[in-house]
């Protein structure tokens, strides 16, 4: 049998491998540049980036739990001016599709950064965070009401043709009716989880330990959560899907792709080992070859086989 091949189709684009870094924990890929070059994954997601300068929250605003860890980060970034100066002249030169995470305050934001980047030829396509913890305003409130979700998913795909991704958050009562508005209002893909809410208190000063109070809980704590959100909504979808959520193996990631992730994102595995995209990428490549079946029969499996 031939080596089996990893190169996926996702929203219009075509990935060598199915793998990405979760937007916020991956920076713009200029840190990782001793470990791996963001050609290692099938595309690079950006962190956030922002109309204007965000400083985020104040520190504390990390904190390791038993199976993960705490961030209550504020989706700090230079903002998109800064992001066109220094940033798509670092990523220019490597091969892997540019998706860029996009975050706002109000809708008029989030259409303000996509129709500043739409043209510029390094950038494939976008990511809307509509599922931040960790921000009072934007964020999270975009992500957790179905007609709010609509509509900045709507005006965004008016301001831009390249690929439009919309980032759910798992802090609602029923993630399948946001993800059914935003494939109405023109998604070409979708991607969970985010981050859950909670919190650490220190117990020796009495007080929260984060100085935002509460932040995103992600990690291994989090991967049976987000692998039901993403069997959920495939079943109510017909958009392809991009999983997240306490991946570090490859194991993880087919099991993503078996409840009907087409991809999947790797975040807080990265901080605990470097190497861990990589590791992913050969062991899916090694798991088809043993199997000799290719990646697209993997997607949804495990709904078929409970038929």
């Amino acid at each position: 049998m031939n080596e089996p091949s990893l190169e996926i189709r996702l929203a219009g684009l075509t990935l060598r491998n199915p793998v990405l870094p979760a937007s916020g924990t991956y920076g713009y890929g200029r840190e990782y540049l001793p470990f791996f070059a963001p050609d290692t994954f099938g595309a690079v997601v950006t962190k956030g980036v922002s109309l204007e300068p965000w400083p985020g929250n104040p520190p504390p605003r990390v904190y390791e739990t038993p199976a993960g860890m705490l961030n209550a980060i504020g989706l700090q970034n230079p903002g998109v001016e800064a992001f066109i100066r220094e940033a798509i002249p670092f990523l220019r030169p490597f091969q892997t599709p540019v998706i860029v995470n996009v975050v706002g305050k109000t809708i008029p934001d989030y259409v303000g950064v996509v129709e500043r980047l739409t043209d510029y030829s390094e950038i494939s396509g976008f990511e809307l965070n509509i599922s931040c913890p960790n921000v009072k305003e934007g964020g999270m409130a975009f992500g957790t009401d179905p007609e709010t979700a609509y509509r900045v998913t709507r005006e965004v795909r008016r301001a831009t043709r390249k690929p439009l991704i919309v980032k759910l958050s798992p802090n609602v009562t029923d993630v399948t009716l946001i993800a059914q508005r935003v494939e109405e209002a023109g998604a070409d893909c979708l991607s969970l989880i985010n981050t859950l809410l909670g919190m650490a208190i220190d117990i020796r000063k009495g007080r929260p330990v984060l100085a935002n109070v509460v932040g995103g809980l992600s990690g291994p704590a989090i991967k049976p959560v987000a692998l039901r959100m993403v069997w959920q909504v495939y079943r109510k979808v017909s958009l392809p899907l991009i999983g997240i959520g306490g991946i570090a193996t490859a194991a993880d990631a087919i099991e993503f792709m078996m409840a009907g992730a087409s991809a999947v994102a790797i975040g807080t595995g990265t901080f605990h080992d470097p190497m861990t995209p990589a590791r992913v990428v050969a062991g899916i490549k090694e798991f088809l070859a043993e199997q000799r079946t290719d990646l697209k029969s993997l997607i949804g499996l495990a709904h078929r086989a409970i038929r």
